[in-house]
């Protein structure tokens, strides 16, 4: 859709601070920001649409279908989906658990739901929970690059819940790429990258109805990062330390923040997706697939290291996919349960790890492949404390992840 009135005010400024301890730090402007710029943007400062917006169709919930494969120049369309039929696709996991650093949220996998061409993560109070307000959240983690286009279709029904939409990385943090994060209100969004051991921060904010349907969209490129709105852009990042080149993921979610005295609804709400589109640049679509592969071994039974019978076959799988493709190095990162990352957590994450690296290197030696680099370690992501609504666990208990080289 267009944009109305007075279309976009955005407002830029970065945060060069540790971390800290609640998020007002984040919400509000800090005394550690220095301001880069801030104006006022309107229709007239670019074209209409000149990224992907959709396709005005009638039968999409939204009012737009996806755009089309050739809708970038210069990039190919490596993703699309338009959540028909009842459950999550493949590749997608559903985060459950309490987010790190915020005791007094909930996620549950109860709490998302696919149906009537929609995902739909969904906040109310839970009797399940004691009568908390329980979320839904959700992650690509089957699909992790570099560098690449994000779109998403989407709307809230009010104000209460933060919503987020975010890339994630495979391993450590930061860095994480917050494209839209509404901070429980439905009258701006912010963009914020989150980069350098001390937590740095880029903030951009942006002036919109967040009740209405818009598509949100970033373009990560190894020299900047490009917010838009309805194919507009909105704002942008070129501090080349502000912007990532690990494998990250694409992670959509709400949450409340009541033990900190924000973002806490006071009536049920929603998070609507409509369709999810992702660009490669053609230059990276050339090389082979397997430079930045990401391959997924889950789930551990809770508290468990023990390689199942599902576990092992996915394991032999990724050993003859190393074969046929020709891996070099394989990367072995293991998850504990939910945000544990105690002693014991880090323990079970690490147990995880080495469990599918000697398995997977019984299975290569079987298979006669024995120039094979394999590493592995435990995941220490919450070893950080962010302000950021999305700087958690998202979604990644429970599993190895493979990356392959």
């Amino acid at each position: 859709m267009t944009l109305t009135t007075s279309v976009l005010s955005v407002m830029s400024f970065v945060v060069a601070s540790p971390v800290q301890a609640s998020n007002s730090a984040v919400h509000q402007s800090s005394t550690h920001a220095t301001t880069v710029s801030a104006r006022t943007k309107t229709a007239r400062d670019s074209p209409a649409t000149p990224y992907p917006n959709g396709n005005a169709s009638a039968k999409e919930p939204s009012g737009l279908a996806p755009p089309g494969p050739s809708a970038m120049t210069g990039y190919a369309l490596s993703y699309l989906n338009d959540f028909g039929g009842t459950s999550l696709p493949p590749g997608w996991e559903v985060f459950t658990g309490v987010p790190g650093g915020d005791p007094g949220g909930q996620w549950s996998a109860g709490h998302v739901g696919v149906g009537g061409g929609l995902l739909q993560l969904s906040t109310w109070q839970d009797p399940a929970y004691g009568n908390g307000w329980v979320s839904g959240g959700v992650c690509q983690c089957g699909v992790a690059r570099v560098y690449g286009a994000y779109f998403v279709r989407s709307r809230v029904s009010g104000p209460g819940p933060t919503q987020v939409e975010s890339l994630w990385p495979v391993q450590g943090w930061p860095p994480e790429i917050d494209f839209n994060e509404s901070y429980g209100n439905t009258d701006y969004s912010m963009a914020t990258a989150h980069y350098g051991a001390a937590n740095l921060q880029v903030h951009q904010t942006v002036n919109i109805d967040m009740t209405q349907w818009h598509t949100w969209g970033v373009i990560w490129t190894p020299n900047s990062l490009t917010y838009t709105v309805d194919g507009n852009v909105w704002g942008s990042v070129t501090d080349p330390n502000a912007i990532s080149n690990q494998l990250m993921t694409l992670d959509l979610q709400q949450q409340t923040w009541c033990s900190a005295n924000w973002a806490c609804p006071t009536t049920p709400q929603s998070m609507q997706v409509d369709w999810v589109a992702e660009y490669t640049p053609i230059s990276i679509t050339s090389v082979s697939p397997v430079t930045h592969e990401n391959v997924v071994v889950s789930p551990f039974a809770a508290q468990s290291s023990e390689l199942t019978p599902l576990l092992r076959s996915q394991i032999i799988k990724l050993a003859l996919h190393i074969k046929s493709a020709g891996v070099s190095h394989v990367s072995l990162v293991g998850f504990g349960d939910q945000q544990s990352l105690t002693p014991k957590g880090r323990a079970l994450s690490n147990a995880r790890a080495l469990a599918v690296k000697s398995y997977l290197r019984h299975q290569l030696l079987s298979l006669g492949i024995r120039g094979v680099s394999v590493s592995a370690v435990g995941s220490q992501v919450l070893t950080f404390i962010s302000t950021s609504t999305s700087a958690f666990v998202h979604g990644t208990p429970r599993r190895v992840v493979a990356s392959l080289s």
